[in-house]
């Protein structure tokens, strides 16, 4: 199916954005710093303006409760800010006094102090917030200082977070390759996060970066009249120091905490998370080589983190994927990114997934397009896990769904998609579930195409070039591969894609393989026979 969404943004938003990512550029252009050692300071100032403007909201509320009561006032108050999720800030961490500071005093020292105080009386954001101002310039500062105060005070909560998510997009895109490890592009989040459809429960991330699962994941509470901070209790682990704490900062400017912890995932489970959690959001790297596998071969076995045994190969997917599925409790789900390759890998890891695809675990599997990602052009996979599935009619069905031609062209490198084109795709999964079509996201756009595909009375059937609900005996069919490729086929009349001829010719030349292994088994069969007859 083709549905490439016209380009649109928000061009005040737009404007913004850019004038506050020159300024950051001019930063490192003047600084002679890495993207990786610039970053987090420019996000550090965006979070301290972000703080401030919540924190002058409260401090108004205080003053007019205290002018109209007896008792006395609270506006010093730290924990009459944090009862409603409100960051206490010193008067010397607020940034009108730092972006008015005299001329002549050190800009970096200043702003070192300010975090350490905002730290000091926010204990969530202990050791968290960035102290290396000091290394630039002050008049290099006071620019930045200046265009950051151009986020208007008056912007709604979640326009702030847009700003800092498009931030941490820059970055990841600057970073090139390394960029990847904090950083999942908020469309491919926010499908994961609608066909999930987390409205209370654990959630878990074991490769967190720089928290972006969960934001989107409140985001979605919120968007259903709920409050995320009651509704969700947020773990993480990631193996990078400074990642976690630009998760941390990244949950405390979206107003959330969550236990995020430093770790290995591999080799260590500091939530005990075994079987605990509702819900999993994941975009582990992929073709992870060099595990040593001798450590984990005490979590192997029903009812640990590797419950159908080790690959023989040196990657990881098939780790990552496990873990994901032995976290999920009785009716748990899942939904992480996932390399291409991991759908028709052979051998061991084919005997892998076979078993997960025969414990009924496997619900839907989403094939994505190319340049979809800032840090890789190559066409991945979304996969999504449902353990409540056991019990429904669909247990011996999986829904393959094909987006590889859905998507808004953002320039000529990268694309995303639409709220309509999310909406929509999430709708095809609920469709397939039984379940009420939601319009939050995507809204009329996503209801007239659904209506479009599947009729006015919107019930689910496969459609060619789309969706394709397979049924296990088909999958075993195709050695248990999970290509979407392989069952949803090419609506008549599209063309087909060089992408997609590449995907059928590997197909084919996969099917070819296993034929000719076959074939010289029988050979060796009637070669054995034929011997033992001239023996006789």
């Amino acid at each position: 199916m083709l549905w490439v969404a016209p380009s649109e943004k928000d061009a005040a938003t737009d404007a913004l954005e850019k004038r506050l990512w020159d300024a950051a550029d001019q930063l490192r252009a003047n600084s002679g710093l890495t993207s990786a050692q610039y970053s987090t300071p420019v996000l550090g100032l965006i979070f301290l303006r972000f703080a401030d403007t919540r924190f002058a909201k409260r401090r108004a509320t205080l003053e007019k409760t205290a002018a109209s009561s007896r008792r006395g006032s609270r506006m010093d108050d730290p924990a009459a800010y944090h009862a409603e999720g409100v960051l206490y800030l010193t008067p010397n961490a607020r940034f009108d006094k730092l972006l008015h500071l005299p001329e002549g005093s050190n800009a970096g020292k200043a702003i070192n102090e300010a975090m350490r105080d905002i730290e000091k009386h926010n204990p969530q954001l202990a050791g968290v917030l960035p102290k290396t101002y000091e290394v630039f310039t002050g008049t290099l500062l006071k620019e930045l200082l200046k265009r950051v105060s151009e986020i208007p005070a008056t912007i709604d909560y979640d326009a702030f977070g847009r700003i800092y998510e498009y931030f941490l997009g820059e970055f990841a895109r600057t970073e090139g390759q390394k960029g990847g490890e904090f950083y999942t592009p908020s469309s491919i989040v926010r499908l994961l996060v609608e066909v999930l459809e987390p409205y209370h429960g654990r959630i878990l991330d074991q490769a967190c970066g720089s928290g972006g699962m969960f934001v989107q994941s409140a985001r979605f509470v919120a968007e259903h009249k709920k409050n995320p901070s009651t509704e969700l209790a947020i773990h993480g682990q990631e193996k990078v120091a400074d990642t976690v704490k630009l998760c941390r900062m990244n949950l405390a400017m979206h107003g959330l905490e969550g236990d995020i912890k430093e770790a290995i995932t591999y080799y260590e489970d500091l939530h005990n998370s075994t079987g605990r959690f509702d819900f999993v959001l994941a975009n582990p790297p992929f073709n992870v080589n060099a595990v040593d596998k001798e450590c984990l071969e005490a979590e192997v076995g029903k009812g640990r983190r590797y419950p159908f045994g080790l690959p023989r190969t040196d990657n990881g997917n098939y780790l990552w994927i496990q873990l994901f599925y032995s976290t999920l409790n009785g009716t748990g789900r899942a939904g992480f990114v996932m390399a291409n390759s991991a759908s028709d890998a052979r051998a061991s890891e084919q005997e892998i997934r076979k078993q997960l695809i025969e414990a009924r675990a496997v619900d839907a599997i989403v094939a994505v397009g190319s340049n979809m990602f800032y840090t890789v052009t190559l066409p991945c996979t979304l996969w999504f896990l449902d353990n409540g599935k056991q019990r429904t009619t669909r247990a011996d069905k999986i829904l393959f769904l094909d987006a590889r031609h859905i998507c808004r062209q953002i320039d000529r490198a990268h694309r995303e998609w639409t709220e309509g084109q999310i909406g929509f795709l999430a709708n095809v999964v609920r469709l397939y579930r039984g379940e009420e079509p939601d319009f939050t996201l995507g809204g009329a756009e996503a209801e007239a195409k659904l209506k479009e595909v599947f009729g006015k009375k919107l019930k689910f059937a496969d459609v060619l070039g789309l969706c394709k609900a397979a049924t296990i005996k088909e999958i075993e069919a195709q050695c248990w591969s999970l290509n979407p490729g392989r069952y949803v086929g090419v609506a008549l009349g599209e063309a087909v894609s060089d992408e997609d001829f590449k995907q059928q010719l590997e197909t084919l030349n996969e099917e070819l393989e296993i034929l000719n292994a076959q074939a010289r088994e029988l050979e060796q069969t009637i070669a054995r026979n034929v011997a033992e007859i001239l023996e006789a």
